[in-house]
């Protein structure tokens, strides 16, 4: 399946236009060979978004890729693609976030990002990069100032896009009290078991577009459980329809008007993933899954402490969990 026949969707204020409706998200690495080949098969396959983020430690990866795809003709220009890669709580600063940007482009050896987000609503002490996280390096965000950095990113070229990934409605609502360039894009945990509701209804009124990460659920290192892929609704929709359950999940999602990133470093699966734009999703499968149980995977306990600026994970996500 190439490039031509997967679908866009249209980005709100945003001088890059259009996302693929699938990405390819890039952690947690899996080291620079192989990352680097799941891209570059990835691209082959028909991909042309690709997240990263500086935390991840694959924006390097990425740029190699890029390079190496442009030197075998896999693609004709930087501007095939859409890259997005996110700024790092301890960069989440205003003097920071242009040395931020500009480091992030250096790693990927691109002149600019597509789409560029503030990684958590989270401050942390400067030059920081530890983890786990350490509680006491936790600050709260100056979203305004913040942002406000964030735009000039946008205004110098450096970035088509910006955006926020992990923000709730009503931090969102904060920031958008005194924004000149509302976000593009919120990026945040989407999948069957936790459908977000509220904030797609509350982001659909505010011209913001969900871009969704863990759309199979997660059950990595970091975080996670086997909620999603356990479900037995979403086996048995998957049985009857011959598909997987990754699939079906997928299916779901681009069916709900979103962006998805979805990471598999295995080549079947990156064909597969991208495999479900010529069949749907029935209006009783979609009423089942609808009815699915919802939690919250990711809690963000990394970022709750006593002394820090969320106490809970009711804090960070202003409830909504």
């Amino acid at each position: 399946m190439g490039s031509k026949s997967m679908p866009k969707l249209p980005l709100p204020l945003a001088a890059s236009g259009k996302s693929t409706v699938i990405g390819l998200g890039t952690f947690p690495s899996a080291g620079s060979e192989a990352t680097k080949e799941a891209i570059l098969n990835a691209i082959r396959a028909g991909y042309t978004h690709f997240d990263t983020a500086a935390a991840y430690n694959t924006e390097q990866f990425l740029g190699e890729a890029i390079s190496e795809a442009l030197s075998l003709g896999l693609i004709n220009s930087r501007d095939d693609l859409f890259i997005t890669s996110k700024l790092w709580c301890s960069d989440a600063h205003p003097h920071l976030v242009l040395p931020a940007i500009h480091n992030s482009l250096r790693n990927l050896r691109l002149d600019f990002l597509d789409l560029y987000l503030i990684h958590h609503p989270v401050s942390m002490k400067p030059g920081k990069f530890d983890f786990p996280i350490k509680k006491e390096d936790l600050l709260p965000m100056d979203f305004k100032s913040v942002w406000e950095a964030m735009e000039e990113c946008q205004n110098l070229g450096l970035t088509k896009s910006i955006g926020v990934s992990n923000f709730s409605c009503k931090k969102l609502e904060i920031l958008l009290t005194t924004v000149k360039i509302p976000p593009a894009v919120n990026q945040v945990e989407m999948n069957p078991v936790w459908q977000q509701k509220k904030l797609r209804q509350f982001c659909e009124k505010k011209d913001i577009v969900i871009a969704a990460y863990s759309p199979l659920g997660a059950n990595g290192a970091f975080w996670g459980t086997r909620r999603v892929m356990d479900c037995e609704v979403l086996k048995e929709i998957a049985h009857v329809k011959g598909k997987t359950l990754a699939q079906v999940c997928l299916r779901w999602a681009y069916e709900q008007g979103v962006i998805v990133v979805v990471k598999s470093f295995n080549n079947e699966r990156i064909k597969e993933n991208i495999d479900v734009f010529d069949w749907e999703l029935s209006p009783e499968d979609l009423d089942k899954i609808n009815q699915i149980p919802q939690i919250r995977g990711y809690q963000g306990f990394d970022f709750i402490s006593d002394e820090g600026p969320y106490k809970s994970p009711e804090e960070f996500w202003d409830g909504e969990i």
